[in-house]
């Protein structure tokens, strides 16, 4: 009988026989997270920072999960010595049908997270390139790196968007995969869906276009604009979606790829038969669709996130102009000195290193949160 190999011996083994390397705890971590900036190695490498604080460091929602996932995880420990093979495919049943497509066109993963390293390895294992605009989650990147491809990064515009026409000129005859995401993270931005549909349908002539939509429920319902109905007849285009971010799960870690049954084939083998949990089925099931959560999640979401962009203003700080849950701008002072002495009041942040410059990169907490966090920021950068 063929031994199944669980998903971290598998990492160990492929690393450390195809890319030369061992996937150490260390290295798991680094390649998981937002690339680390030299204020953030220098601060850390201190041993500073503490638990307690408010985080808004790691896009998370503050409000989530809603009453009827909370209830459906209470409910679901009851079959918590049950594989969840069963929910799992009622769980996928209920995303194509949300998405429109077929059932064979959804693949599901322990967060969004999972199925971006899964790309990174089945794309990144053919060797050449992989293309991104930058700064960009660069998660699937980095994968494809230890498996020894090239990432070619293209910088944003003087928006802070995706600037499409610039990666559609970087793609060469050797890029294995083109990654997109819209909304962007860490800046917040938003490009119009007809460049972002343009860009996918000729771009996917050449290589694959993976759109990464892990924010876009952040956007009015009538702005939300998907690539999903381009996948059907496209083999070359895959769209991720997660229940982390407007959903609240985060700690849970359930999402999904939707994409042609082949493609979706080539990302599947290198993760496992059934990565999510009972409990995170559960709570994706009861939340998915729960427009009411959804929508008091923008609203107060709006309202938070302009308590930090009205402070930006009236300081004359430029910045990305988010729809999302973070903001992206220059940091007005040295980046380890701004996390230090944030920590001492309380706040985590990020520091990203872009363009020879350090930039501050804050999620959005309550609006509570939000009017200590400008406060204690004027104060850091007195």
């Amino acid at each position: 009988m063929k031994k199944v190999l669980s998903r971290r011996d598998w990492f160990k083994s492929t690393l450390a026989l195809t890319a030369g390397v061992t996937l150490a705890s260390s290295l798991t971590e680094h390649l998981m997270a937002a690339p680390m900036s030299e204020a953030e190695r220098a601060y850390f490498d201190l041993g500073l920072g503490a638990n307690q604080k408010v985080r808004l460091n790691s896009n998370e929602n503050p409000y989530g999960p809603s009453e009827k996932a909370k209830k459906a995880v209470i409910e679901s420990l009851t079959q918590g010595n049950r594989y969840a093979f069963n929910e799992l495919e009622e769980l996928k049943k209920l995303i194509a049908a949300k998405e429109g497509v077929d059932v064979k066109y959804v693949l599901m993963g322990a967060g969004s997270g999972e199925l971006l390293c899964q790309t990174g390895i089945a794309y990144g294992l053919e060797g050449g390139r992989v293309l991104s605009a930058y700064p960009t989650f660069p998660l699937l990147m980095n994968y494809a790196q230890q498996m020894k491809a090239n990432w070619d990064k293209v910088d944003l515009n003087d928006k802070l968007e995706h600037n499409y026409e610039a990666l559609a000129a970087a793609i060469k005859s050797d890029t294995r995969l083109v990654f997109s995401c819209n909304p962007n993270n860490p800046t917040g931005t938003v490009v119009s869906d007809s460049i972002v549909r343009g860009f996918c349908q000729e771009a996917s002539k050449k290589t694959l276009v993976y759109a990464d939509e892990a924010y876009l429920e952040f956007l009015e319902p009538a702005q939300q604009k998907s690539m999903v109905n381009m996948v059907e007849n496209n083999p070359n285009i895959v769209v991720s979606k997660t229940f982390s971010k407007i959903y609240g799960l985060a700690g849970l870690r359930i999402g999904y790829v939707i994409g042609h049954p082949d493609t979706l084939q080539k990302i599947a083998k290198y993760g496992d038969t059934i990565s999510p949990s009972q409990t995170a089925i559960a709570a994706a099931k009861a939340t998915l669709g729960d427009e009411d959560f959804m929508k008091l999640t923008r609203e107060k979401n709006a309202i938070a996130r302009n308590v930090l962009t009205n402070y930006l203003d009236q300081k004359k700080i430029s910045y990305g102009k988010s729809l999302t849950n973070v903001v992206l701008f220059p940091a007005p002072k040295d980046g380890k000195k701004i996390l230090s002495q944030l920590d001492e009041k309380g706040f985590l942040i990020r520091i990203w290193d872009y363009q020879s410059k350090e930039w501050c990169r804050v999620s959005i907490g309550t609006e509570a949160e939000m009017k200590n966090f400008v406060k204690a920021f004027d104060e850091v950068i007195a």
